[in-house]
């Protein structure tokens, strides 16, 4: 039998016959014997956490993005030609819906719509806070889309009019394709 750190004091002795360190724990280990686990080995290591994507229900959000980018450029178009009276997309004879321009101006909306889904995809496949990356890309080509028109030599309120229909369509794709990306982000474990 040899002593701990002194002689008495408190701290204890060690007995190298003692099939056990000490009494005091057996109940411990028990305990885990009782939940089957060991205490010497520590639980298996875990993988981290990858972000995985439902492509079908994002792209399917993105087309309906798309339908209401476009929608919107139409009901805008409607609003500047047949309540301003501003002739924006053609001629005032064109009617209430102008002319080719708006077909343009709607196919467009659509499009931006898609390609902002596509780099949601890329973006929830490959970065850390994905939608806070699309969110600024998509905010500042949206402010370019609605600077660029006011600086034409078109007349000042179909420079206007046109800015503020990119702004309102920018706002939209924000919107819905960073609501559907959050929505279409799934963690795996």
């Amino acid at each position: 039998m040899s002593s701990g750190y002194g002689s008495g004091g408190g701290y204890g002795t060690w007995d190298d016959r003692e099939e056990e360190p000490t009494r005091q724990f057996a109940g411990y280990e028990s305990s885990w014997e009782r939940q089957g686990q060991n205490p010497q080995s520590s639980p298996p290591p875990r993988e981290p956490a990858r972000p995985t994507v439902d492509a079908a229900r994002l792209w399917a959000a993105g087309l309906a993005t798309a339908i209401v980018a476009a929608l919107v450029a139409m009901v805008g178009t409607l609003i500047v030609r047949a309540v301003l009276r501003i002739a924006f997309n053609g001629p005032a004879s064109s009617g209430a819906l102008g002319d080719s321009r708006t077909v343009l101006l709607c196919v467009l909306s659509a499009v931006a719509a898609l390609a902002a889904t596509g780099l949601a995809h890329l973006l929830l496949l490959s970065t850390p806070r994905p939608m806070t990356y699309l969110s600024w890309i998509v905010g500042l080509v949206t402010v370019v889309a609605a600077l660029l028109p006011l600086l034409g030599s078109a007349p000042i309120g179909e420079r206007v009019a046109t800015a503020v229909i990119h702004l309102v369509v920018g706002l939209v794709i924000s919107s819905l394709v960073a609501g559907a990306g959050a929505s279409a982000r799934k963690v795996r474990r």
